[in-house]
Parts: C-alpha cells; sequence; structure tokens
C-alpha cells in the first residue's frame, strides 16, 4: 500500500534522497544522458543497519568520488566485512573499473555488487575489457531490473505523498537487451547491440544483429529473452 505522507521526515536519509525527476532523468535506460549518478547502500561487519547515500559525477567520475569519499572518511577493520551496493546509471569506464579494482585489492574485506541501468560506451573494446576484469576480480555486475528500480525509489527518492508505488515502468525489452549484450561482454564475444539516437525526435534505437558465436556461446535463454531472436533451426 503507498504511502499517504512520502518519506517519513524522521527518515535520516531523506536530506540524502534525491528528486524524482532526477531519478527518472539519470536512470532511464532509454536516455543517454552523459552525466552519471550513483547511489549506494553500505553495510558493516553483522550490523542489520544500512547507510544510504547518493552521488553524482563533478570534475570527477561518480566511482572516483565514491572511491576517495569513502577511504577518506572510514577507518577500516581488517576483521569487520563491509558490504557495498552500488546503483549506477552508466556501467564504469575502463579507467574507473581499474580504479574499483585497486581499491577492493586493498581492502580484501570490501565485496562490491553493481547495478546498471546502462552499458557505458560498450562499444569500446577497453570498456568491456574493463568491466570483463571487475567481474573476474569478483565484483558482481548486473543489469537493473525492475525490482532494482522499485528498491531505489523507495530508498533513495524524495517521492511525493501518495507515490510510493509509482516507480517508473520502463520496457522490460530495453533490460533484455542490456542484459545480453553484458553477457556477450562477459564471454569476450563481440558487440550484438548497437544503440543509437536521433537527435530530431530525441528517440534511442536499439538494434541487435548476433552473429553465429553468439549463437553458439550465449545460454537460448537469454537470447531468446528479448523476442527478436530466433534460433537457427538443426534438421536432423
Amino acid at each position: 500500500m503507498a504511502s499517504d505522507k512520502g518519506p517519513s521526515t524522521a527518515d535520516a536519509t531523506l536530506s540524502r534522497r534525491i528528486e524524482p525527476w532526477e531519478f527518472e532523468a539519470f536512470f532511464n535506460p532509454g536516455e543517454l544522458r552523459k552525466e552519471a549518478c550513483l547511489l549506494y547502500e553500505v553495510k558493516w561487519g553483522r550490523s542489520h543497519k544500512t547507510w544510504r547515500y547518493s552521488g553524482k559525477n563533478t570534475t570527477k567520475h561518480v566511482e572516483i568520488n565514491f572511491i576517495e569519499k569513502f577511504t577518506s572518511e572510514r577507518h577500516f577493520s581488517p576483521p569487520v566485512s563491509c558490504s557495498i551496493t552500488w546503483f549506477l546509471s552508466w556501467s564504469p569506464c575502463w579507467e574507473c573499473a581499474r580504479a574499483v579494482r585497486e581499491f577492493l585489492s586493498q581492502h580484501p574485506a570490501v565485496t562490491l555488487v553493481i547495478y546498471v541501468a546502462r552499458l557505458f560506451h560498450h562499444m569500446d573494446q577497453q570498456n568491456r575489457h574493463g568491466l570483463r576484469d571487475l567481474i573476474n576480480s569478483g565484483v558482481t555486475i548486473q543489469i537493473m531490473r525492475l525490482s532494482e528500480y522499485e528498491h531505489c525509489w523507495r530508498n533513495f527518492v524524495n517521492y511525493p505523498p501518495g507515490e510510493e508505488g509509482h516507480w517508473p515502468r520502463y520496457p522490460l525489452l530495453w533490460t533484455k537487451l542490456y542484459a545480453l549484450e553484458l553477457h556477450c561482454i562477459i564471454l569476450s564475444l563481440p558487440p550484438c547491440l548497437t544503440i543509437s539516437r536521433r537527435c530530431q525526435n530525441q528517440l534511442t534505437f536499439f538494434r541487435l544483429t548476433p552473429q553465429n558465436c553468439h549463437y553458439q556461446m550465449i545460454p537460448p535463454h537469454i537470447l531468446l529473452a528479448t523476442e527478436l531472436v530466433q534460433l537457427p533451426v538443426t534438421w536432423r
């Protein structure tokens, strides 16, 4: 049931929440907004308390801002584990991916899970390699699904009274296409997703062009989930 009052005024995270229009502008997978936004959760040890914050690009990318802020404000005690979850409007570029790996290597008690709304310049081989290196180093990277959008709306957005359940429902196809391309990256396959935008009407276009290697390497249910790919028929 939606709240009639919006987020509680006693909510300690209220001052750190972003506005609904910001969330929709930054995290819409069909919008190729240049700026990036990071919503993140931190849990320490066995504590049930979750610390929530948000960040945006400055002169540096949001991932670098997080690392610098986190390491300057927190004292790491080796026996205490730290679990971090990121909700990113763009996946990390290769330079940020390298910085994240260095941060994690210096703090082995820290684990990181990343949910992304879009893949940043996914045709760039350095960015693809950077994401693979992150995953190979133990970082979990997934495309945001409806459940993540709902979670972010309820916990990071200063939604209006009565709008608790009115988080944006973006087309599932976009999520499935990005998830398919992420599989291509993980498996070191060439891109199969092309994204373009027509400036005249501001529409974003997704084009899927799978090759034989995609059919051979990607699990069939991932390909079929897009409803745009038909698997080759083998005649016996």
